[in-house]
C-alpha cells in the first residue's frame, strides 16, 4: 500500500502528517517543534563581526558574515528535518513524500534532502501553511496528496 507522507515545514517547526491518497484525509503523525526560528537576529547573533588590519597599509575594516544568523539556524533545521526524513525513507515508512513550506525554506529543505529521499517527492508547495489547521490543510494542498 501506498503511503505519502506531507511535511508542512516553517522555520518555528513542522508538522509530518500521513495520507492513504486522495480523498483518505490526513494525519498527523509529529510535530517538531523549533522555537529558534522565531528569533530574530539581534537575539541570536549579540557579538558583531569582528574586524581585521588591511592586506596593504595601516587600516582596519570589519569582517563580514556569509550569512546572517536566522539564516543559519534556518539552515540547520531544514538539514535536521532532512535527516529526519532520509531516516524514516530507510524504514520505508513512506513511498512518497510531499514537501510544504515558503519558498525560501522549501529551497533549504529540499537542498539538505539525500538523493535517494529526494527522489521519493512527488510534490512541492511553495506556501506557508504553518499557521492552517491539521483539519483545513487538505484545502490548502490542491491536487500535491
Amino acid at each position: 500500500m501506498s503511503k505519502t507522507w506531507i511535511l508542512v515545514a516553517h522555520r518555528a517547526g513542522a508538522r509530518l502528517f500521513e495520507s492513504g491518497g486522495p480523498g483518505m484525509g490526513l494525519r498527523r503523525i509529529e510535530e517538531i517543534p523549533h522555537p529558534e526560528g522565531r528569533l530574530e537576529n539581534k537575539a541570536l547573533g549579540s557579538d558583531k563581526p569582528g574586524r581585521s588590519f588591511d592586506s596593504h597599509g595601516v587600516g582596519r575594516h570589519a569582517l563580514g558574515k556569509e550569512h546572517d544568523e536566522a539564516e543559519t539556524v534556518a539552515q540547520a533545521f531544514a538539514h535536521k528535518l532532512a535527516a529526519h526524513l532520509d531516516n524514516a525513507r530507510a524504514k520505508n515508512a513512506y513511498t512518497k513524500l510531499v514537501l510544504v513550506a515558503e519558498p525560501r525554506f522549501l529551497g533549504m529543505l529540499h537542498a539538505a534532502l539525500p538523493a535517494h529521499t529526494a527522489a521519493l517527492v512527488s510534490a512541492k508547495v511553495e506556501k506557508d501553511l504553518g499557521h492552517v489547521s491539521d483539519h483545513d490543510l487538505p484545502a490548502h494542498l490542491g491536487n500535491a496528496v
